[in-house]
C-alpha cells in the first residue's frame, strides 16, 4: 500500500501511515485502559483469596465454584453484546457495561456467605458480558485486517499488565484495616471504582465509527470508510455466509473447541497462580503476589512479540497453536518433582510468556474469513465457549485441590488442557497469506 494516496472525493493527498497512527492513538489507549480495569475486576478475586477464604471459611471447592459462576452470568449476553456493537453503538454499550460492573465489583466487598459470593460473581458476569467480543467487533470498524492482530495484541496485553500491576497493589491493600474493614474488602471497593469513572469517560471520548470522527479530516474519514467497506465487500463476495450458517462452519467449531480446551487451563491458571505459588514457595502473602506479578510481566513480553511477529509474517494459526503447545510444555516442566522453587518459578515465567503469546493471533482468525454479522456471531459464540471453560476450569481446580491433589498434579492437568487446544487449532483450515494481504 502506498504511503500517500489521492482522495477520491477531494483534491488532496492522504498520508495513509499518518491516518493509521491517528486511529491507533485515538482508539487503543482507551481500550487498553478499559480492559485493564475489566480484567482486574474479574481476576482480583484470586488475589483476595489469600485472606478472604480464611476470613469467611470458604473451602477451595466453594471458592472455585464462586470464581467460575462469573462465567455463567457472562454467557447470557455474549452474542447479543457483540451484535449490539455491530448494529447499535459500542460507546453506549461499553458505558453501560463499565458502570454496572464497577458497582457490582465493589459490592463483592460485603459478602459474608457462599451464596452471597455466588450471587455477586454471577451478576458481575452478567454486567461484563459482551465486553470482550464487543471490543473485537469494534476493532473491525477501525482497523483493516492488515493491522487487526497488532491492535488485538494491544488489547490482550492489558490482561497480563492488569495482573502484573494488580498483584503488588493488592498486596498492599490486603494489609490495610480502614474503618474496621478487612483489606480484602477494600481491595474490591477500590478496584471497582475506576470502572464507574471510566464509564463516563467512555461516553464522552469513544467514537463509534470513522464517519463520526471529528479528529479525522473529511478526506481521511472517506478514505478509511472506503477501505473498510471494500474489505467487507470482498469478504461478502467470496464468503456469502449467513449468521446461522456461521455456527455450522467447521472452523468456527474448531476455534470454539480450541479456546474451550485452552481456557480450561488458562482461566484456572490466572485465578489460581497466587495460591499455587504460595504453596510452592512457602512465602508470605506479599512475596507470593510479587512472584505472581513476575509471572504476568513475562506475559506482557509474550503478547507484544506475538502481535508483531504475526502481523509481520501474516501467520496467525501457527503462532496460536505454537503458543498453546509451548504453554503445555513449560507447565509440564514446572511439575517435575524435586526441583528447587527458583527453577519452578523459571518454568512458570516461561509459561507466562507462552500463555499470553497465543490469544492475539487466535482472535484475529474469525475476523479474517467471515462477513461482518457472521463474524460478530462467531466471535460471540467462540467467546461463550471460552467463558464456559472459565467456569469449568475453575470448578475443576477447586475440586482437585479440595480432594487432595498436589500442586504438581494440578499443573499437569492445566498443561493437558493447553495441549488439547493446540491440537484443535492445528486442524483449522485457513489460507495463509502474505503480510501485505492480511
Amino acid at each position: 500500500m502506498p504511503t500517500v494516496i489521492q482522495s477520491q472525493h477531494e483534491n488532496v493527498s492522504i498520508d495513509v501511515a499518518r491516518v493509521r497512527r491517528k486511529v491507533a492513538w485515538r482508539t487503543l489507549p482507551l481500550v487498553f485502559v478499559l480492559y485493564i480495569v475489566a480484567y482486574l475486576d474479574r481476576a482480583n478475586v484470586g488475589f483476595a483469596k489469600l485472606r478472604m477464604a480464611s476470613d469467611l471459611n470458604f473451602s477451595d471447592a466453594v471458592y472455585g465454584l464462586g470464581i467460575g459462576i462469573f462465567f455463567i452470568g457472562y454467557l447470557l449476553l455474549e452474542i447479543p453484546g457483540a451484535l449490539l456493537v455491530e448494529r447499535w453503538s459500542a460507546r453506549k454499550w461499553f458505558t453501560r457495561i463499565l458502570i454496572t460492573w464497577g458497582f457490582i465489583s465493589a459490592l463483592t466487598a460485603f459478602v459474608t456467605s457462599p451464596m452471597q459470593f455466588y450471587v455477586a460473581r454471577f451478576f458481575l458476569g452478567v454486567a461484563e458480558a459482551g465486553f470482550f467480543p464487543g471490543i473485537i467487533v469494534y476493532f473491525t470498524h477501525w482497523f483493516t485486517s492488515q493491522d487487526r492482530t497488532r491492535a488485538l495484541s494491544g488489547l490482550v496485553m492489558a490482561v497480563p499488565f492488569s495482573l502484573a500491576m494488580g498483584a503488588p497493589v493488592s498486596a498492599l491493600l490486603l494489609d490495610v484495616d480502614w474503618l474496621g474493614f478487612a483489606g480484602w474488602r477494600w481491595l474490591f471497593i477500590l478496584e471497582g471504582v475506576p470502572a464507574v469513572i471510566l464509564g463516563f469517560v467512555t461516553l464522552g471520548c469513544m467514537t463509534d465509527r470513522p464517519r463520526q470522527a471529528k479528529w479525522l479530516s473529511r478526506a481521511e474519514r472517506d478514505y478509511l470508510e472506503s477501505v473498510l467497506e471494500a474489505e467487507a465487500r470482498a469478504k461478502e463476495g467470496t464468503n456469502k455466509i449467513g449468521v446461522w450458517q456461521a455456527l455450522r462452519l467447521r472452523n468456527v467449531w474448531l476455534l470454539a473447541l480450541s479456546i474451550f480446551a485452552a481456557n480450561n487451563g488458562g482461566y484456572a491458571l490466572a485465578f489460581w497462580v497466587p495460591s499455587m505459588v504460595k504453596t510452592l514457595s512457602g512465602g508470605t502473602d506479599r512475596a507470593t503476589l510479587l512472584y505472581s506479578a513476575l509471572f504476568y510481566a513475562c506475559g506482557l513480553a509474550g503478547v507484544f512479540i506475538s502481535g508483531q511477529s504475526a502481523d509481520r509474517t501474516g501467520d496467525r494459526k501457527w503462532h496460536c497453536a505454537g503458543g498453546q503447545a509451548a504453554t503445555a510444555f513449560f507447565l509440564a516442566g514446572s511439575a517435575i518433582p524435586g526441583q528447587p522453587f527458583e527453577l519452578v518459578m523459571s518454568w512458570l515465567c516461561l509459561t507466562g510468556f507462552a500463555a499470553y503469546f497465543w490469544p492475539s493471533p487466535f482472535w484475529a482468525l474469525p475476523t479474517l474469513t467471515l462477513t461482518a454479522s457472521a463474524a460478530a456471531v462467531s466471535i460471540g459464540f467462540i467467546n461463550m465457549c471460552a467463558n464456559l471453560a472459565g467456569w469449568l476450569g475453575n470448578y475443576q481446580m477447586g475440586w482437585l485441590r479440595s480432594h487432595g491433589y498436589s500442586e504438581r498434579e494440578c499443573l499437569l492437568f492445566l498443561a493437558s488442557c493447553y495441549l488439547a487446544g493446540a491440537v484443535f487449532t492445528s486442524l483449522v483450515r485457513i489460507q495463509r497469506t502474505s503480510p501485505s494481504q492480511t
